[in-house]
């Protein structure tokens, strides 16, 4: 078994080397590849064994780290095309604050939007001014459909706890029903609410509670992107 683990991660290191640039503008794509290669060539390296213990390991692991690398490379490409455009798209709105679009180690994208511009104070509907920017959200969504969207609603302090576990819920609740009137589709849609449970800075000052007030994106590719 130690051999067949010397050959497999041997193998994952040869294909994945180019990972490691951190300028490199292709990084995340690179990342993604390089973990996909090395599950990858662990697992042909066990399949290959087991059907043939002279050669077998080697063969399995370098077969299955390029297949393993293509998987990942494909994420990664799949979702730099995608971030690219909502920076593209949302470039206003990140100047002004009002949205902060990030890549997320797993490859996911996270998008925060700023409940200060997207919805009436203690309410849940949505503010007429932030249409638009939800629509240049929609129409990336329809163009990139191998992902699940993951919406969560937080709040901050203020007001009872289950006051704002129920705001909270609600505003998750009318981001994904305005994304699903604009053509995304609902099955890839799931929404949470958690309130005041997860600030991101103290609620103790008015600056605070205002950054605490959000409600976030989780764009999740599918596993299997090619």
């Amino acid at each position: 078994m130690k051999r067949i683990m010397c050959i497999a991660i041997a193998a994952g290191l040869v294909l994945t080397a180019c990972a490691s640039n951190p300028n490199d503008p292709n990084k995340h794509t690179k990342e993604n590849a390089a973990a996909g290669a090395a599950l990858g060539a662990l697992a042909g390296a066990v399949i290959g064994y087991q059907g043939d213990h002279s050669g077998g390991a080697l063969r399995g692991a370098l077969i299955g780290a390029a297949a393993g690398g293509v998987l990942g490379a494909g994420t990664g490409v799949y979702m730099d095309k995608q971030q690219a455009e909502f920076n593209e798209k949302l470039a206003e709105e990140r100047r002004t604050n009002q949205i902060e679009v990030e890549r997320l180690k797993n490859q996911n994208l996270k998008i925060t939007m700023n409940s200060e511009v997207s919805f009436a104070y203690n309410s849940a509907q949505l503010t007429p001014a932030f249409h638009n920017t939800l629509d240049k959200v929609a129409d990336i969504l329809n163009r990139y459909p191998r992902s699940t969207i993951k919406i969560i609603g937080h709040t901050d302090s203020s007001g009872s706890a289950e006051y704002n576990q129920r705001l909270s819920e609600q505003r998750a609740q009318a981001v994904k029903w305005y994304l699903s009137d604009r053509g995304v589709d609902s099955r890839r849609i799931v929404t949470e609410g958690r309130g005041e449970m997860q600030p991101r800075a103290t609620n103790d000052t008015e600056a605070g509670r205002q950054l605490n007030r959000r409600v976030e994106m989780l764009i999740i590719p599918d596993k299997d992107i090619q």
